[in-house]
């Protein structure tokens, strides 16, 4: 039997022969398509390249890309485990040409690849045309061979494809596989085309037209191909299977969930099983391409795959997290085609442990609240849509997980009342991943780029060198030329001014020319990673496109920048030294005057922690190795050991930067970091000077931050900081060692001293009290039927009322007590019962009563304790006055 791996090998080798470019997959986050959450599909990668705003060195490519489809208008995770062949991760093969080849040749290349190397029965194929592209059929017929009934012309959109509502567009043409008449179903096109028996296995896009606007429709001057075959389809082909699932790749998965939750894998949990093995492949290649559990964006998609694959493993019995342990089984059948998986290894397993113990601690309770809710609910009810977000809301369950809970009883959920409830959290989710993909780049770019080329980075070995413009844009609209006083943008054929990328910030300086022109430059970005614009204003002079200038970077401001960016690679090393491999960058910031680096972690560093990462910075440092610089492949850089980040995207040729030094375990000297890097560097570690962490906090879950300062901004840091010290202990009159000592000796005096002032207010007022009658001490009387104690003080804390309160209802043992103090004329009233009263008198009411007479509003409290207080004090003895009255008569 075929395997998938050799499939999607065999796929690659074929189209390679066939001179076309195997073309590895992008990452699953988007590059270029704002609109889209995740990579749904093989051609989004090369959506700017059908669209004509970038070019590529080749004309026609092959690859096996990644997609998710699991969020957003492509949505297929409530079908998952239910359904043969949905799926929210999946593989898609294609073929694409770029103005090369067209249908003839596309089609010759489909029915060859099918027929002839995967040997599949002709007998058992038909396709699909628009039913106006007359071109298609008749070539189906010449080179497939096939009779006019099993080529079906279809009127529908669904074989005309479209990339929006303008833009290159054309008719499609499927290749259908009959997997025999025992299935229900027919051909497309037929009254029963959704059944099964007739499964679609490749789609192929015959791109010619550009869609103007809805009444115009044009030829394009270069037609294209694109087409679109799911691995995990054609795999069930060639392996003699109906369903996706019983191919190997999730034979190999499910058997693994079965043995680790000790659990068949068929009978009442197939579904369960299917649902744990479909989304461990998305959990683990959404991890590994740089997305983390989150509550919003793609954050939250991840984290709702997750918890249903995780709510599954609790259906079939796992006792234990389950997820983590079956990511050797998925890097044992993908890793060697997606070599990211296995450096992402360490980093999946944690975000899975750590996701699932969290989960399954609420798990059980929103189950039995679930359970509670919908108890009363007969089978085809509706659950409140109110009741779904609460669950979500407090116990974390996604509503996909309460509706798939739901599915088993034959029930469902209002969502347009779930929607209603979250319509703030996902106003603010929009607004967090609105255009979803990385920031569009404007055509205006793709412009300078195509006409131009990229910019030469000269700036590696020099801070001056010589550029000539090729293009300028002012208020945002490109120009010819530019005169003092506008803030310009310049694009320049080659450039020492480092453009913002990788999280260090663009050069400054000035650019002049040979006569009069100086620009001040306050910014260099990098729009498409391979332009470098210079942004700033003209002091003087004038600059016109093909003008040749002197450009020099701000020596100092790139020094600065240099010794930070170096650091951010020795602290990305000495964390995971520290901490473990699971550690792993997720995002950085180098300016000048400090750097912060974004890591994965669970939990906050310790102090001792953050010594040890500060000292073995500074040792390498100290010992001032050379930092090294190669040029590789990103292929032969991860191989030879260097750390890549997960979902970036790298070109064809990457630099490579090695730092300092450490043994092995064998007495070997390696370098103790080695990284992907495309920023600049200092040239000897010594030149960083100094490393300084000052401070290190929480950014999200699972994500940590440090902030830290080198070189002369760190010495600067520390002497403000021993300034401080020093004037902290000329104040108190100590040496800067002993400040801690003293600082502590001073506070628990000033907490004596605190104490034995309320101590002695308190004896003052109770001394004092009485109605009046200073040097008496109140006595308990008899008020109607009841004891009663009854004190207006002067001057003592209303907190202190409490205590007292309590204090002389165990003189009293059974009655009730009044206190009311003075401070600043305001009176503050606290009344007590016993509790063997509290049903016959309230305290709340006596309390009321009193406030009024103060002056106040309100008062509350319990039955046997109430408080308040009004702004009228000179009326306290009349207030408690009225509280006997009361008693009197109650």
């Amino acid at each position: 039997m075929i395997t998938t791996n050799e499939i999607r090998r065999s796929f690659l080798e074929y189209f390679a022969k066939n001179g076309h470019r195997i073309v590895p997959s992008a990452p699953l986050v988007p590059q270029n398509d704002p609109t889209l959450m995740f990579v749904n599909a093989g051609m989004v990668p090369f959506k700017n390249t059908f669209t004509g705003l970038e070019s590529r060195p080749y004309k026609t490519a092959t690859s096996s890309q990644k997609c998710v489809r699991a969020g957003g208008k492509h949505n297929d995770l409530d079908n998952v485990g239910y359904t043969a062949r949905h799926h929210t991760f999946f593989e898609m093969l294609g073929n694409f040409s770029f103005g090369d080849y067209f249908k003839e040749r596309v089609i010759e290349l489909a029915w060859g690849l099918i027929t002839k190397e995967w040997g599949l029965d002709p007998n058992r194929l038909c396709v699909t045309v628009y039913h106006t592209d007359e071109e298609a059929f008749q070539l189906w017929r010449k080179i497939a061979g096939l009779p006019e009934d099993r080529i079906i012309r279809i009127a529908t959109s669904d074989n005309f494809w479209s990339m929006g509502d303008t833009g290159p567009c054309g008719p499609c043409s499927e290749i259908f596989y009959d997997h025999g008449p025992e299935i229900p179903g027919g051909p497309p096109g037929s009254p029963d085309e959704d059944g099964d028996r007739f499964v679609e296995i490749w789609n192929l896009v015959f791109m010619q037209y550009e869609q103007v606007d809805a009444e115009t429709r044009l030829d394009l001057p270069r037609p294209s191909i694109d087409t679109g075959m799911g691995l995990e389809r054609i795999a069930s082909v060639l392996q003699g299977v109906h369903d996706n699932y019983d191919t190997d790749t999730f034979k190999a998965l499910i058997a693994a969930s079965g043995e680790l939750s000790g659990t068949a894998t068929d009978g009442q949990f197939k579904a369960s099983h299917r649902v744990i093995a479909d989304h461990l492949r998305a959990s683990g290649f959404l991890v590994a391409d740089g997305v983390l559990p989150a509550n919003e964006g793609r954050g939250y998609v991840l984290r709702r795959i997750m918890r249903r694959a995780m709510r599954h493993a609790h259906l079939v019995g796992a006792k234990e997290p389950l997820m983590y342990r079956l990511v050797p089984a998925l890097l044992s059948e993908m890793g060697v085609a997606y070599p990211e998986l296995v450096r992402a290894k360490a980093l999946i397993e944690e975000t899975l442990k750590l996701e699932e113990t969290r989960f399954r601690q609420t798990l059980a309770n929103g189950l039995k609240i679930l359970e509670e809710e919908t108890a009363h609910l007969k089978t085809g009810d509706t659950l409140a849509g109110e009741v779904a977000f609460r669950l979500y809301d407090t116990y974390g369950f996604p509503y996909d997980l309460t509706a798939d809970a739901l599915r088993a009883r034959d029930l469902t959920v209002d969502q347009a009342g779930f929607d209603k409830a979250m319509a703030e959290q996902r106003r603010a989710a929009r607004a967090a991943w609105k255009g979803s993909g990385e920031k569009a780049s404007d055509e205006i770019w793709f412009d300078i780029a195509d006409q131009s080329g990229s910019t030469e980075f000269t700036g590696y070995t020099s801070e001056k060198g010589s550029g000539q413009v090729v293009a300028l844009i002012k208020d945002g609209k490109r120009v010819e030329v530019a005169s003092q006083g506008d803030e310009v943008t310049i694009i320049t054929n080659q450039t020492p001014f480092y453009g913002e990328s990788g999280g260090q910030k663009g050069d400054t300086g000035v650019i002049t020319d040979s006569k009069d022109l100086k620009v001040l430059i306050t910014d260099t970005q990098k729009p498409l990673g391979r332009l470098h614009a210079h942004m700033g204003k003209i002091e003087k002079g004038q600059i016109k496109i093909g003008d040749d200038l002197q450009m020099a970077v701000d020596i100092e401001h790139r020094n600065r920048l240099r010794a930070n960016h170096s650091a951010t690679h020795l602290l990305h090393a000495a964390l995971r030294d520290t901490l473990g491999q699971h550690v792993s960058q997720k995002g950085s910031m180098v300016s000048a005057d400090r750097l912060r680096f974004d890591f994965s972690h669970q939990k906050a560093l310790s102090d001792q922690e953050i010594a040890t990462i500060e000292a073995e910075v500074n040792r390498q440092i100290l010992g001032n190795a050379p930092v090294s610089t190669r040029l590789m492949t990103p292929e032969a850089a991860v191989e030879a050991g260097a750390m890549a980040l997960f979902g970036e995207k790298y070109g064809d040729e990457v630099r490579v930067l090695s730092m300092g030094k450490t043994i092995t375990q064998d007495s070997d000297e390696i370098a103790w970091s080695v990284e992907l890097c495309g920023g600049t560097h200092v040239s000897d570690l010594g030149k960083i000077g100094l490393f300084h962490i000052i401070s290190e906090t929480a950014v999200s879950s699972g994500i940590r931050r440090i902030e830290a300062v080198t070189g002369e901004a760190a010495r600067v840091w520390l002497v403000d900081r021993d300034r401080l010290l020093r004037e902290a202990a000329s104040i108190l009159r100590v040496v800067p060692e002993d400040v801690p000592l003293r600082t502590a000796a001073l506070i628990e005096e000033r907490r004596k001293s605190e104490r034995a002032l309320s101590d002695a207010k308190k004896a003052l007022a109770l001394a004092s009290a009485n109605g009046g009658q200073v040097g008496q001490e109140a006595k308990p009387e008899k008020v109607g039927s009841y004891q009663f104690i009854g004190q207006v003080m002067e001057g003592l804390d209303p907190k202190a009322l409490r205590g007292l309160i309590d204090e002389n209802k165990k003189v009293l043992g059974s009655g009730i007590v009044a206190l009311i103090t003075i401070n600043e004329g305001r009176a503050s009233v606290a009344i007590g019962i016993t509790d063997d009263l509290k049903d016959k008198l309230s305290a709340v009411d006596l309390v009321r009563k009193a406030v009024e007479l103060l002056g106040g509003k309100g008062g509350g409290g319990r039955p046997d304790m109430a408080q308040g207080g009004g702004p009228d004090g000179n009326e306290a003895p009349k207030a408690l006055e009225a509280i006997r009255q009361l008693l009197e008569n109650a």
